[in-house]
């Protein structure tokens, strides 16, 4: 991966538009693939994207933005997918052109529900990109405290660490701090488990539990995510640095986060098509969720929030009772 190697962001919502501010603070020439043709126009007249992150100030001159994903594809090198993984196929569905040769980088935080896989996993095995030519873009790190310019870490996963740390630099900034990992599959996991533990945080403060509660919710579920982990991709890793650990208690705490913002409106009695329906934005913990349940019953994997979640997301269990169960099952 080499400087000279042409950048663009897949994606038009709230973290592509983070990345893309992140890209250009460094005057780089970035594509921008986005489907709405009217939100590009915007950008190019007033430099802000008008539907996500709006005070987040882009300079359209450093932007080649398109509404043909093809377009972008063909004249890029590394692509940056930041779009919400319920809607990866439909998006990658419109592609007339191949993907060899080029590097992936997944800001996705989720998993792919028509597949089951994480997003490298998925273009690994779907696309044959080389693993070596894939990674991971991660928190803990919101994308609205980015717009505001406010001090956050990220950290940038691949096997090759030349691209990882190529791609660290091009995000670096007086605000954003790059950390480097050969961990793209921990990571990535990692990024797709804490949603759904923001739901599980959502759902409990929903229900009325307090802060005593969430405490001990976040202490099992990082060990819970640990044991997931572990299972699906066993390498020597710290489950308590800020990718794994950090990104958990931002995404379970932060009133940014819509997962717990989701989770929230459950246990407050809204049904899951109600919550989703007044919701703006995508909480990718309710598909997680569901992948994440199959795969922990394929590795016989014990996982009692992720069960809780689940029987409440898909199982048409009352919140209440559902967490009453849970609490004897935590330490």
């Amino acid at each position: 991966m080499e400087n000279k190697q042409k950048t663009a962001v897949i994606g038009g919502g709230s973290w592509a538009t983070a990345i893309v501010k992140m890209l250009t603070e460094n005057n780089n020439l970035i594509g921008w693939y986005m489907r709405n043709s009217e939100s590009i126009s915007h950008i190019k007249e007033n430099n802000h994207n008008p539907k996500y992150l709006a005070s987040a100030e882009l300079d359209a001159t450093y932007l080649d933005l398109s509404d043909d994903i093809n377009y972008t594809i063909k004249n890029y090198d590394i692509l940056i997918f930041a779009i919400p993984s319920a809607f990866l196929t439909s998006e990658l569905n419109k592609l007339k052109l191949s993907l060899e040769g080029k590097i992936i980088f997944s800001a996705i935080k989720g998993i792919v529900p028509e597949t089951g896989l994480i997003i490298g996993e998925h273009f690994n095995q779907q696309y044959q990109i080389p693993l070596e030519n894939i990674g991971v873009i991660t928190g803990p790190c919101h994308a609205e405290e980015v717009a505001m310019e406010r001090l956050s870490y990220l950290t940038v996963a691949c096997i090759d660490e030349q691209k990882a740390t190529l791609m660290g630099k091009s995000l670096e900034s007086w605000y954003i701090k790059v950390k480097i990992s050969d961990d793209i599959i921990g990571t990535e996991y990692a990024a797709m488990l804490k949603n759904i533990y923001a739901v599980a945080a959502g759902i409990a403060h929903g229900l009325g539990y307090g802060d005593n509660f969430q405490s001990v919710l976040m202490s099992n579920a990082i060990r819970e995510m640990k044991r997931f982990i572990k299972k699906r991709h066993k390498m020597k890793r710290n489950i308590n640095n800020s990718a794994y650990l950090g990104d958990l208690l931002v995404t379970g705490y932060s009133v940014f986060s819509r997962n717990r913002m989701f989770g929230n409106m459950i246990g407050k009695g809204y049904t899951v098509r109600s919550a989703q329906h007044e919701m703006s934005m995508v909480a990718e913990g309710y598909y997680a969720t569901k992948s994440a349940f199959q795969i922990k019953e394929e590795n016989a994997t014990k996982t009692p929030i992720i069960d809780a979640v689940y029987n409440v997301l898909y199982g048409n269990k009352n919140p209440k009772k559902e967490f009453e169960k849970l609490t004897n099952k935590l330490d």
